[in-house]
C-alpha cells in the first residue's frame, strides 16, 4: 500500500534529483572535459569516440525530459544503458565503492535502481506530459 497524498511528491523529487544528476555530468563532460576530450576519452576505453556525443545528448536531453517531467518513464529506461556503460568500462573494473581510483560501481548502481524506481512509480506531480494518471 501506499499513500496517494505523498507518492506522487516523492516521484517528483526523485525526478528532479535524477534530472539534476544527469545535467551535471553531462555538464562534467562538455565544460570541463570538453567534447572532443570526451570523445578521445569512450576512444581509451577502446569505445568509438563518436559514441560521446550520443552519450552527452542522451544525458542532456534525458536530464531535461525528467526535471520537466516529459515521458518519464520511457526517458528513465532510456537512460540505463548509459549508467550501464559507464559500470562495464569505468567503473565496474574499480571494484565496488566509489571512492576508489576511478570510482567503484556502488553509485552508477544505484542511479539505475532510482531510474528503475520512477520508471515504476510514474511522473509524480508538477509533469508537464504525464504518462501515467494522477489522481
Amino acid at each position: 500500500m501506499f499513500d496517494q497524498r505523498t507518492t506522487p511528491y516523492a516521484a517528483l523529487l526523485m525526478r528532479l534529483a535524477l534530472g539534476i544528476l544527469f545535467l551535471a555530468h553531462f555538464s562534467l563532460k562538455f565544460f570541463a572535459f570538453t567534447p572532443a576530450g570526451t570523445a578521445k576519452f569512450f576512444a581509451s576505453l577502446g569505445l568509438p569516440g563518436w559514441l560521446a556525443y550520443i552519450t552527452m545528448t542522451v544525458e542532456l536531453l534525458g536530464a531535461i525530459a525528467l526535471i520537466l517531467g516529459v515521458y518519464t518513464r520511457i526517458v528513465a529506461i532510456v537512460l540505463i544503458p548509459i549508467l550501464l556503460g559507464a559500470i562495464f568500462t569505468v567503473h565496474g573494473p574499480a571494484g565496488f565503492f566509489f571512492t576508489n581510483p576511478n570510482g567503484g560501481w556502488e553509485f552508477p548502481a544505484f542511479w539505475i535502481v532510482g531510474l528503475l524506481v520512477l520508471a515504476l512509480t510514474g511522473d509524480g506531480k508538477f509533469a508537464l506530459k504525464p504518462t501515467t494518471r494522477q489522481s
